[in-house]
């Protein structure tokens, strides 16, 4: 039995992990989409990194990238700049692979 049991653990811990590596990439990628929409609107790097952080928030708001998407769009229309949600899935799609290699050389190092 406790080989069993030492196998369930195993397994429990690398469901952990990998949950755990999971919210560091999309917590990554959405800081990634909030330095790029805090480049459009102009913002300057302060200004920027503080944005980027509440883009990272807003993901907290509820499940899926929805609330990230209208985040980013409200702002964008606020700022005056013309980006469709389509764009920002788009980019959403092109930074989760560079977030995850972000952070898989984290755990790495």
């Amino acid at each position: 039995m406790s080989s069993f049991d030492d196998r369930e653990r195993a397994e429990e811990a690398r469901y952990a992990l990998d949950q755990e590596t999971q919210f560091k990439v999309v917590a990554r990628r959405n800081k990634l989409l909030g330095l790029w929409a805090a480049e459009l609107m102009g913002l300057e790097t302060g200004a920027a990194e503080t944005y980027a952080k509440s883009v990272v928030i807003a993901d907290l708001e509820e499940a899926g990238d929805g609330d990230v998407i209208r985040k980013v769009l409200a702002d964008f229309a606020a700022a005056g700049v013309s980006q469709t949600a389509a764009a920002i899935e788009e980019q959403l799609a092109r930074l989760t692979p560079v977030a995850r290699d972000q952070i898989m050389k984290d755990i790495k190092a």
